[in-house]
């Protein structure tokens, strides 16, 4: 069973405080348990030859259930057990029923051809997608895509859904113009150049926006479609994993429906870097659409750091090492690399029809070493650039001429796009003019070969009997080919010469030879370094390689996806716990009518004002006049920026105004007064203004701030990677340097460094607002009502803890005692230790601080001076607080985890529940 452990849970939010192992042990467990189950599924089937012939003969798949579901005995208990308690899964006769899983593509697994009004014949399509599903047996799948044909008709769309039911298929019904807009025109003329870092097309970036605003609308209304059919057959429980750049808006499609719903996003093609992906005009719509999913994977890590890049860089989120932080919610990012079913390949090689087909190659090229390339007719493919590279080879090396020859296959793609008839075109020139230099009578040294998709994998095993296979891929998100050739390579050992920016040269880089395809020269090098490999050399080289693809299978990785993503559900629940619910305004409203005497704290930055956006535009204030004048009501705006800052705001309005953190204190027609004076040690100054500064001079648009109790270096308009590597920097340096000795405290914000004297925060300063306010209004009620909202740093949420009357038991704060009564501490019941009281209250509003000093000294301004009445006996033997659970609300502003009890949206949700609050009272 596994272990389970108690965590912190917040009082206010629902959910077991029992809670499984660590995300990594849960992800171990899990897998060692998936290969059990496996292994008994594996034992149990009957060998059966045919099986090792389809991938030779695709008739089978298209006649057959292509799911082929396991029955439930291939599940071993163990197994099982975890599955249920993990995922919830429903019971059926004693045993576990299978999660279902969801797979929503832009295409089917199928080709259909319709032969009568209600008669359709399906034929199954291949691809790694459909093989790495085949193999994920864990799971009931169900696959729903567009089946690549218009059927305008009720009784054509009828059929054609029961036809594609039984191979557990559902499709997506898009007429003529969408696909055109959306397919043709947005994913394949729009998002598709842009992630292999080929641009947007000339016309889009120049000429008018009509055509891109059309295609985009194709596009979302086309994901909206999608999720429309996803969420006529979703059941509680399920998986959703959507996949490729087709479908970037179904998240946060699916999430409206059902913010419950577990969905995954997986991208098989590249993500290009934050400054290629900013050029798309819809960029931020599309990574916010993202970002919805629970679970983001990627091919390769650079993929994955490129995102998370774009999405901490256009939206200004938070990057973290697990994925993207939006206001508490985590999506997890990370790579999985997609592999082949290599067992298939291994096997089907032993078969006679492939023993024969490479008994004529050897045949034909005796005496000759073979090169293979594959590709489809593709501009990211590299053909020509592999092509000349081999040229160049020819010429340097004029001993191989006649002993070597590139077997070249290509599959057309999208021949009737101009630029694709043009490469075709550009290709056959090529290689013509290549033979014509260097062929004979009886031999050409290129074989380039067109074959459509459907013959294709018979003449692929043609690599069994291949030298060296050359993929010079210009940008390309796996790159399977490579796998497929390792697969064969079990007899001939054959070189791999991969390019660099294939996807997968990140995991065949040991093994393979990595190559520039834009550097002619060094292609030309490695073929002849490949050609001239000693045996024991290509050995090594192959057996790192086929150890990986036979470990890392495209089953393996599919399981893992699905596997992570609903481990990632757990984990989010987790983090769930930590962050509080949404704030119940009507109760909020109805204890505050009920109430006599209310406290309102409010922050400041992000809390009144909107937040700084992701180019650095500060927000502006919200409107105030609708609340400042609300009756029995002290309002306080406790903030971080210095007086002026508040003065500035807030001067107009009838309010308390703490600045500092609530070092400094005033009725806004008051005067300043200095609250926590013994905490003022400020000799530290000089040293850290001048760190600041340097690291301000070495990072563009960051700036400091000298404040009177601190200092705050901030980077919100840098870029926030560069920032984040300047303030560890500026952290490390802080530590061992300046502040070794000084009585100080430094914080890091989201994108800030702060010094401040030590113990001077938030909650520290509240008691001592507390008892200015209730001197000087002279208060004969006790507080019973207290509503405290902020956007603020965890430093300062000690403010959220100081009025909380139900803190924990076993973990009461030290300051908890102290705020029970505040009149025991602040307002005495004797004579004698009142003027006590008072004259340490005087001596305390009397002691300035040595910048306050200065200022007056000066001349450059005018020194604070305190408040003086006294209005003791107006309050005497009463309580400032007579505060229970039921009237306090503290609230955090946007989605974290926090202290407070609850949470607010966002600044516009803060302005309009004060609005309500005014409207209730007048």
């Amino acid at each position: 069973m596994l272990q389970t452990k108690r965590v912190p849970v917040n009082k206010y939010n629902n959910g077991s405080p029992m809670t499984p192992k660590t995300r990594l042990e849960r992800l171990l467990r899990e897998r060692e348990l998936r290969r059990s189950s496996r292994y008994f599924q594996q034992s149990d089937e009957p060998r059966d030859g045919n099986k090792e012939a389809e991938l030779l003969n695709d008739s089978r798949l298209a006649e057959g259930d292509i799911w082929a579901v396991p029955k439930e005995e291939d599940f071993c208990d163990a197994y099982a057990f975890v599955r249920a308690f993990t995922d919830g899964c429903q019971w059926q006769d004693g045993r576990p029923a299978k999660q279902r899983l969801l797979v929503v593509a832009n295409r089917l697994p199928v080709s259909a051809t319709r032969k009568g009004e209600d008669s359709w014949h399906l034929e199954m399509s291949v691809g790694g997608l459909v093989t790495a599903l085949l193999g994920v047996k864990e799971y009931d799948a169900r696959w729903i895509g567009w089946a690549g044909v218009n059927v305008p008709d009720d009784v054509g769309q009828r059929a054609l859904t029961k036809a594609l039911a039984e191979k557990r298929c559902i499709p997506v019904f898009l007429d003529e113009e969408i696909v055109h807009q959306y397919y043709n025109g947005y994913c394949n003329n729009i998002l598709w150049p842009l992630f292999h870092y080929l641009g947007l097309p000339q016309e889009d970036r120049l000429a008018t926006t009509r055509s891109f605003q059309s295609q985009f609308d194709a596009y979302k209304k086309a994901n909206q479609m999608f999720a429309d059919v996803v969420n006529q057959h979703y059941e509680e429980g399920d998986v959703v994993w959507c996949h490729d750049y087709h479908l970037m808006f179904l998240p946060k499609c699916l999430k409206e429906y059902n913010s419950e719903m577990k969905v995954g996003w997986f991208l098989h093609t590249p993500f290009p870097s934050s400054e290629i992906h900013r050029t798309l005009p819809s960029r931020s719509e599309l990574l916010r659409s993202v970002i919805a999913a629970d679970l983001v994977g990627f091919h390769t890590y650079d993929y994955a750091r490129h995102f998370v890049s774009a999405c901490t860089r256009i939206l200004g989120l938070e990057g973290t090492p697990e994925g993207v932080e939006d206001q508490g919610k985590l999506t997890r990012v990370a790579a999985f690399p997609l592999g082949i079913d290599s067992e298939r390949f291994i096997r089907a090689i032993d078969l006679p029809p492939v023993q024969e087909h490479m008994k004529e190659l050897k045949q034909r090229f005796a005496g000759r070493k073979v090169m293979l390339g594959v590709d489809r007719l593709d501009m990211i493919k590299g053909i020509p650039q592999k092509i000349l590279a081999f040229e160049k080879f020819l010429e340097e090396n004029p001993q191989w001429r006649d002993k070597v020859v590139l077997l070249q296959i290509a599959v057309p793609t999208r021949t009737d796009v101009p630029e694709y008839q043009k490469l075709t075109s550009q290709v056959h020139e090529i290689v013509g003019r290549i033979n014509g230099r260097f062929g004979t009578l009886t031999a050409v040294p290129i074989h380039h070969l067109v074959f459509g998709s459907l013959h294709l994998k018979r003449f692929f095993f043609t690599s069994v009997c291949v030298d060296v296979a050359l993929v010079t891929s210009l940008r390309d998100g796996m790159n399977l080919v490579s796998y497929e050739f390792v697969a064969c390579q079990a007899s001939k050992k054959g070189v791999l010469i991969l390019s660099e920016f294939a996807g997968a040269a990140q995991s065949l880089g040991a093994g393979a030879i990595l190559v520039n395809p834009w550097n002619i020269t060094d292609v030309a090098a490695s073929i002849k370094y490949a050609l001239d490999m000693p045996a024991d050399e290509r050995e090594k080289r192959h057996q790192h390689n086929f150890k990986h693809v036979t470990t890392h299978t495209s089953q393996e990785w599919a399981a893992t996806f699905v596997s992570e993503l609903n481990d990632t559900i757990v984990e989010a629940q987790l983090r769930t716990r930590q962050v509080p619910p949404l704030l119940p305004t009507n109760v909020a409203v109805d204890r505050y009518l009920k109430s006599n005497n209310r406290l309102l704290i409010l922050g400041f930055n992000s809390t009144l004002t909107e937040p700084v956006d992701a180019l650095g535009r500060n927000g502006q204030i919200k409107e105030l006049e609708s609340f400042v004048m609300i009756p029995k009501t002290t309002i306080v705006v406790l903030s971080g920026c210095d007086r002026t800052v508040l003065d500035d705001n807030f001067g107009e309005y009838n309010m308390w105004l703490a600045a500092e953190n609530g070092m400094f204190l005033r009725l806004t027609k008051g005067k300043w007064m200095t609250t926590m004076p013994e905490n003022l040690h400020m000799d530290w100054v000089d040293s850290v203004k001048h760190v600041f500064e340097y690291f301000t001079e070495r990072t563009p648009r960051s700036h400091f701030e000298v404040r009177e109790t601190s200092l705050v270096w901030n980077y919100k308009y840098a870029d926030i990677e560069f920032g984040r590597l300047q303030a560890r920097d500026m952290l490390q340096h802080l530590w061992t340097g300046p502040i070794s000795n000084a009585s100080v405290d430094v914080i890091q914000g989201g994108r800030s460094v702060e010094v401040r004297a030590v113990g001077v925060t938030k909650g520290a300063a509240i008691d001592r607002i507390l008892g200015e306010i209730v001197h000087y209004k002279g208060m004969k009620s006790p507080i019973d009502y207290v509503l405290c909202i902020g956007h603020f740093i965890a430093k300062d949420e000690d403010v959220y803890t100081f009025f909380e009357p139900e803190l924990p038991s076993e973990s009461p704060p030290a300051s908890r005692a102290m705020v029970a009564n505040l009149v025991r501490t602040s307002v005495p019941k004797t004579s004698a230790s009142k003027s006590g009281s008072k004259a340490a209250r005087l001596r305390k509003q009397r002691s300035l601080s040595a910048l306050e000093k200065k200022s007056a000294n000066d001349g450059s301004g005018t020194a604070p001076e305190p408040i003086l009445q006294d209005k003791t006996s107006l309050y005497e033997g009463s309580s400032v607080l007579d505060l229970k659970g039921d009237n306090y609300f503290s609230c955090a502003v946007g989605r974290k985890r926090s202290n407070a009890r609850y949470l607010l949206g966002s600044s516009d949700d803060v302005v309009t529940l004060l609005e309500e609050l005014a409207q209730c009272s007048s």
